[in-house]
């Protein structure tokens, strides 16, 4: 630039990753006329710009949800068992009362028709509960383990506030991280974005002991809550067991953990030598062991998800209608 110039310089950024970009100060060179003498300046002030996941996606199957229309991606239309409302009370016949609901135990000991009353069925609380250990470092076609849960999690949580249920969220890694109790005010989705988009994964393995002290003085009744994580072998789950168990007393708990798909694709291809032969099989052991944690975690009363990535979101909607439509919570 000339001496004394002024000129407005605009540039774009188009950022790949959720996450906090720091843009820091702006730094003039400046030199004298000849070229003798030259400083550096410092102006303006450090800038933090937060990148948030998608909305495109997440509106997507909010709007879906509303209009019913959630079969068009893939997620199933459960139908109701029962009532969809919450029992209430018994009380005398009036004129107009539904037939259906008479009760004759409570009719035959009154002498007179009595009625089973019912209210409308209360928002549950829907807990997100992140693992952000080194096991959700792995990756898959651009994005981590992560990357994925919190984009599920998202989604579900969008959903069920659509649902007139109330989101909440917890993570966790060598400690307990940012929880944010369940509610289903207009803000409370904005609230768990905030917490999410800057979240990254660490280095230690989980202390479940932390996230279930966390649990029990958080969640004050009955909720379902799903459990991001990973295990890559019976002894990882083994670990966690006994602290998956007691929660699983006082809450719905649904662990979700990926297929390792990599080790997938080399189960179902062909040996042609004795290395190919030896990688198969440790290949299909893996996946084996996937399989029996599914049973393990059944044995103990523990809902489970074993999916691949890329249908972690379908699944995991699918899963959450289903428990609501079957009243499990």
């Amino acid at each position: 630039m000339a001496p004394r110039e002024q000129k407005t310089i605009t540039y774009y950024l188009r950022p790949t990753k959720r996450g906090e970009y720091d843009f820091g100060l702006t730094r003039l060179y400046v030199q004298s006329p000849l070229a003798l003498l030259s400083r550096r300046f410092n102006v303006g002030a450090d800038k933090v710009v937060p990148v948030y996941p998608s909305f495109l996606r997440m509106r997507q199957y909010e709007l879906m949800a509303v209009s019913n229309r959630l079969t068009d991606i893939g997620i199933k239309k459960t139908r109701r068992v029962g009532h969809s409302m919450e029992f209430d009370q018994v009380k005398t016949y009036v004129a107009g009362d539904d037939y259906r609901t008479v009760n004759w135990k409570a009719t035959a000991r009154k002498g007179e028709l009595m009625v089973n009353a019912y209210t409308d069925e209360k928002a549950q609380h829907i807990y997100c509960a992140i693992d952000k250990s080194r096991a959700m470092k792995m990756p898959f076609e651009g994005l981590s383990l992560l990357d994925y849960a919190i984009n599920a999690s998202l989604i579900l949580s969008s959903v069920a506030l659509v649902k007139q249920d109330k989101a909440g969220l917890i993570t966790i890694a060598e400690k307990t991280g940012s929880i944010v109790p369940a509610d289903r005010r207009p803000t409370q989705l904005n609230k768990i974005m905030e917490v999410l988009y800057k979240e990254k994964t660490r280095y230690l393995e989980t202390d479940m002991e932390a996230l279930y002290i966390s649990v029990r003085a958080t969640l004050k009744q009955r909720s379902l809550m799903v459990f991001f994580t990973n295990f890559e072998s019976m002894s990882a789950l083994e670990r966690q067991l006994p602290f998956l168990k007691r929660m699983a007393k006082f809450h719905l708990l649904m662990v979700v953990f990926f297929e390792n798909t990599t080790l997938k694709t080399l189960s179902e291809e062909p040996a042609e030598n004795v290395e190919g032969i030896y990688i198969k099989t440790i290949a299909e052991k893996f996946a084996f062991e996937k399989k029996l944690m599914v049973k393990e975690l059944a044995k103990h009363g523990i809902l489970s998800l074993l999916t691949v990535p890329q249908n972690l979101t379908v699944n995991v909607v699918n899963r959450y209608l289903a428990i609501k439509a079957r009243q499990q919570i």
